[in-house]
């Protein structure tokens, strides 16, 4: 079985050679693949004095070089571990181990168990938690880390599910697009440890997290139509109910019967509206997986 070691990597000269002999250590035999995205520094040349294969995405940003680690990688199994040394080299093989025996099509290291205060702080760590709550509940999972930058995944989930985002918000499109397709996903705990000196983080938590839940949205409103246009009629009646709450307790102002009756009429219509969107999208959605299914099938 073909294994390869994909490293994203953006200005991590400070540690890209340690992570490629760590895992060249663990798996001799592997191929290790550092996906240098742009970096200002050497951190290309140092990985390939190691002898790693350097391929270079102009690009910039993780879901860019996430997409050129799917379109390169032509191996059976593939590791997929962030070049910032935070994590452990040694825990590969935990990972590896559901998808050789053919038991999950992707593995993710859970990092949020065993991580410290250092290595992960409190503002991630909400952040994480936020955005894990909306998918585990849109999706009926019970994920623990969408977000990790550690994970192993075969050729089938290589070949099946496509990536089209470009920032850090691709760890959760990979998840989403992975449960729309029918993976199989397993989470596995591993440890996680804090950046060593002269290694600076690129994740922006405010906007990235922005973006992450943009993306989230989008793919809701493409896969989950009718659970995405159902929860913002929710939303609109529960305004409506307490407008007409503030209204029988003469809390507003006194715009006219016409004007109160077309604005409680008017959010009602539109989350009736908006229930029929996701109806009629939810069955055009419903036909294309049925011919993806029956795609999949020997002719």
């Amino acid at each position: 079985m073909r294994v390869t070691v994909a490293i994203p990597c953006y200005n991590e000269a400070p540690t890209i050679a340690k992570v490629v002999a760590d895992f060249r250590a663990q798996l001799p035999d592997a191929d290790i693949l550092v996906v240098d995205n742009a970096s200002a520094d050497d951190s290309g040349t140092r990985a390939k004095q190691v002898g790693a294969r350097v391929v270079r995405e102009k690009r910039r940003g993780k879901g860019y070089v996430m997409q050129t680690i799917l379109e390169t990688v032509d191996s059976d199994v593939c590791v997929i571990v962030d070049g910032d040394d935070t994590y452990f080299a040694e825990d590969v093989h935990r990972l590896l181990s559901p998808v050789v025996a053919a038991e999950a099509d992707m593995v993710v290291g859970d990092r949020l168990k065993e991580a410290s205060s250092e290595a992960l702080n409190d503002l991630h760590r909400f952040g994480n938690r936020v955005i894990l709550g909306i998918i585990n509940m849109a999706f009926r999972t019970r994920f623990q880390d969408v977000l990790s930058g550690y994970r192993v995944m075969n050729r089938n989930f290589m070949q099946s599910v496509p990536l089209i985002t470009g920032g850090f918000e691709t760890e959760t499109e990979l998840t989403l697009q992975a449960l729309e397709k029918g993976m199989v996903i397993r989470e596995v705990p591993i440890r996680y440890r804090a950046r060593p000196a002269g290694s600076v983080s690129k994740l922006s938590p405010f906007a990235d997290g922005y973006r992450i839940l943009i993306t989230m949205a989008v793919l809701l409103r493409n896969h989950r139509p009718l659970y995405f246009f159902s929860s913002i009629a929710l939303g609109l009646l529960v305004a409506d109910a307490v407008y007409a709450a503030a209204l029988v307790a003469h809390r507003l102002p006194p715009y006219g019967t016409l004007v109160h009756a077309a604005v409680l009429g008017g959010m009602a219509l539109l989350a009736a509206s908006l229930v029929l969107v996701g109806v009629l999208l939810n069955a055009v959605s419903a036909g294309f997986r049925e011919l993806i299914a029956l795609q999949r099938r020997p002719r």
